[in-house]
């Protein structure tokens, strides 16, 4: 699997207040390395794995459909998926 497969962003909502954008990732997909400029909401549409990479290390989360988790801005991170399945997620900033 290439190592620089992206996972893909499509913003949904975007004003002076918040953004809305959702993730999709092919197994094995990164978000690449990034900086939030906003605080955020995750909202899994897919219950599965998620892998992590920011300052605190890795990490590898369980996420569940429908149960939010929130971040505070200038967190840099890489998302990925650390298994097979196919994961979506949306984000609103």
């Amino acid at each position: 699997m290439p190592r620089d497969l992206r996972a893909v962003a499509s913003v949904t909502i975007d004003n002076e207040r918040v953004r809305v954008t959702e993730w999709r990732f092919a197994p094995g997909a990164s978000t690449g390395p990034h900086r939030h400029e906003m605080a955020y909401v995750v909202v899994p549409l897919t219950t599965g794995r998620l892998a992590a990479t920011g300052p605190a290390g890795d990490t590898v989360s369980e996420l569940v459909t429908g149960q939010p988790y929130f971040r505070p801005a200038g967190v840099g991170t890489t998302f990925a998926t650390p298994t097979p399945s196919s994961s979506r997620s949306s984000r609103s900033s």
